[in-house]
């Protein structure tokens, strides 16, 4: 009776484990096919060739999936490794990224020694995003790297609304921001909760508003340096 009672425990807990990390299992299988295809688009993506249509599928279908699930992973580290060694992001040290953040073309994404980046944040790295060190994203902020143009007849993607995005070191993005493609954020620059970022913003100034505008100025001997303490499992 102890035993069937002991084997029973076992295997409820052998389901319950596997009903959690079956995305994890999932992700660790195709890997690596996510590191080859990840590879092939940063040297090989120009061509029209059939891999590159197999690869921009991909993409399109499975690394958006994965991508999701790991922002719902509760684990900085696990979140981390998969960002880090499979998705390609180039991750500085004690970088801290919380949940339910939405990343578009890794392999072109840049983030620097110990940045935050809050929870729900969408970044579109598909023309390039590269964050710099010490940066601060509140939680809710969206940075967009391509627009489609409203005026055109096929609502296409043209060049004038493609361009990277730059977040220079100790900028503080408030929540709920909204930074459009082809902009530079200073360094030390602060940009209010709200705001829709259009234009750079120049070093150690205060932006807000729709559409964002100098309001104020920051200290410039600001110093801080994020060690990357979050809770664990957020």
């Amino acid at each position: 009776m102890n035993l069937s009672l002991c084997t029973y425990c076992i295997a409820l807990t052998c389901i319950i484990l596997m009903l959690y990390f079956h995305r994890i299992l999932l992700m660790l299988f195709f890997s690596p096919l996510t590191i080859l295809v990840s590879w092939y688009k940063s040297n090989k993506g120009t061509t029209n060739g059939l891999l590159t249509k197999v690869s921009e599928r991909y993409s399109w279908q499975f690394e958006r999936l994965f991508l999701y699930w790991i922002s719902q992973i509760h684990s900085h580290l696990i979140r981390n490794f998969f960002y880090r060694y499979i998705q390609g992001i180039e991750l500085g040290k004690n970088v801290v990224i919380y949940s339910n953040c939405e990343i578009r073309n890794p392999t072109k994404l840049k983030i620097g020694n110990g940045t935050i980046i809050g929870n729900n944040a969408i970044l579109d790295a598909r023309a390039g995003l590269e964050l710099g060190e010490n940066v601060n994203l509140s939680s809710n902020v969206s940075i967009w790297t391509l627009q489609h143009d409203y005026r055109d007849r096929d609502f296409a993607c043209t060049p004038e609304h493609f361009g990277p995005v730059k977040i220079c070191d100790r900028a503080w993005i408030g929540p709920n921001v909204i930074i459009l493609h082809d902009v530079t954020v200073g360094e030390g620059a602060v940009v209010a909760a709200g705001a829709v970022v259009t234009k750079n913003v120049p070093p150690f100034t205060l932006y807000g508003g729709v559409p964002a505008r100098q309001i104020g100025e920051r200290p410039k001997n600001i110093r801080y340096v994020f060690t990357g303490n979050p809770c664990p499992y957020l």
